[in-house]
């Protein structure tokens, strides 16, 4: 229930077939640290079906979790310090005074995502004395794969946090908590994927819903499955602008939106908030976008004189630090883009309660529809990913669409299952096989997947 803490799950590890990655674990953090971890974390990455780039400003998304995870093996310790070590040689040892958590934002180096997550807890709690830790890291998802990789170590660190320190959160309170958490690496997300991490439950997908956060069962039609494909090109919210720079465009049209409507534009902060506060459907709230916006990009002086702020108000009140740069900002395109995707995921979801005959035909209707205004009206697609949609259709798929920030990372494709063998083969031959790069087929590149369970803990019995 979304009531309840994480679930604690006793595991027996003498028998090397029931839990082979945490024994494997087990032994890799006795030889770093010489002696045994007391309790192991997991938290999963997650897809999202459908619902992009919409979290922030309010609206539903429909994603489930996947296999793919992070592991954490921990040792609570005495000293106030953090040592984290990886699995994975890429990623450098790191230790730090838990007393005193630094996270440096100009650059999202991974140990950051972790600290992110302490951070969150330490400050909730207001721990003055948090607990040291020795940490092992291990992680299945492919990083900057859109995959949620970095949220669902930001959630596994928080729940570290709170088992070694003897505290407990609700999963939805400590939802709210890592995605608020998250935000002290620079990435202004909206909640969706610390969200999935904690509320997930095998077998289905959820409607995660905001203010307040509750999720809903989406049970997926029989008869198809969910494909997920990695275009190989990596993209680091954190390390770029393209994420910050959409959520600002967003606020901008919120603001010009409320304002062309005499709404008190100074307090409302989401383009949901608009919709909310003129009581339109959201098929009337791509009327009102056509009628108060032009499609041209707009200046930051033109947004200030529709405001009716100085262009120093303007930066020093609304404009984030990452955007003070901007010069212009496209806000038809954007607001378009998340009305309309709002109404897909409602639709999606209406779909799925009802199970039309066509059910699968129509889901996959609605993925199209979402990837061609991600790819044109959000511009947040690039050449690979829509290379990869175009192969995933002529393979088979009945839908298909980038899934995540997108910018490069993945797609998520709708495949019958009668077609699902012949599906993998041509993809792997038409995308990898014949890429520039000459990608190889690793088994976290091309995948089905089902709905996997949320964050947990594991104690050894």
């Amino acid at each position: 229930m979304a009531g309840d803490a994480p679930p604690s799950l006793p595991v027996r590890l003498e028998d090397e077939e029931d839990h082979p990655r945490l024994l494997k674990l087990k032994k890799m953090f006795i030889s770093i640290f010489k002696s045994a971890p007391k309790f192991y974390a997991r938290a999963p990455g997650r897809v999202n079906l459908i619902g992009e780039h919409i979290d922030y400003c309010g609206y539903a998304v429909l994603p489930m979790a996947v296999e793919q995870d992070i592991l954490i093996a921990a040792e609570p310790v005495t000293t106030p310090v953090i040592h984290l070590a990886n699995t994975n040689p890429l990623y450098a040892d790191f230790s730090t005074n838990a007393n005193d958590i630094q996270i440096n934002q100009t650059k999202p180096l991974w140990h950051n995502y972790f600290l992110c997550g302490f951070k969150g807890i330490k400050d909730h709690f207001s721990l003055d004395k948090p607990s040291g830790l020795n940490c092992l890291i291990e992680g299945t998802i492919p990083p900057s794969s859109g995959l949620s990789s970095s949220s669902a170590l930001v959630c596994c660190a928080g729940l570290v946090t709170l088992m070694a320190n003897g505290k407990t959160l609700p999963k939805v309170e400590l939802a709210e908590l890592c995605s608020k958490s998250e935000r002290y690496i620079g990435t202004q997300g909206g909640g969706m994927d610390q969200s999935i991490c904690f509320l997930a439950e095998k077998g289905t997908a959820k409607l995660i819903e905001f203010n307040p956060l509750r999720a809903t069962d989406v049970k997926l039609p029989g008869g198809a499955a969910f494909v997920i494909a990695n275009s190989c090109v990596e993209m680091n919210k954190a390390a770029t602008s393209h994420f910050n720079i959409r959520v600002m465009e967003c606020h901008l049209a919120t603001k010009l939106l409320a304002k062309s409507r005499r709404l008190d534009w100074k307090t409302t902060e989401k383009l949901q908030d608009v919709q909310i506060k003129l009581k339109l459907s959201l098929e009337e709230m791509l009327d009102v976008v056509d009628e108060v916006f032009h499609p041209e990009p707009y200046s930051i002086e033109e947004i200030g004189e529709n405001l009716g702020i100085s262009l120093k108000e303007l930066r020093t009140e609304i404009l984030s630090q990452n955007t003070q740069v901007v010069t212009t900002f496209k806000l038809y395109q954007r607001a378009k883009h998340v009305y309309s995707e709002a109404a897909r995921v409602l639709k999606f979801k209406e779909i799925c309660v009802e199970a039309p005959d066509n059910a699968v035909r129509l889901l996959g209707d609605l993925m199209n529809e979402s990837h061609a205004s991600c790819r044109d009206l959000y511009e947040c697609s690039c050449p690979e990913l829509d290379q990869l949609v175009d192969i995933c259709l002529q393979s088979g798929a009945v839908g298909s669409r980038l899934t995540g920030a997108g910018w490069g990372g993945c797609t998520v494709s709708m495949v019958p299952i009668e077609k699902l063998e012949r599906f993998l083969a041509n993809v792997k031959e038409a995308f990898y096989a014949k890429n520039d790069q000459g990608l190889a087929v690793e088994e976290s590149s091309l995948f089905a997947t089902n709905p996997g369970d949320g964050a947990r803990i594991f104690l050894e019995a």
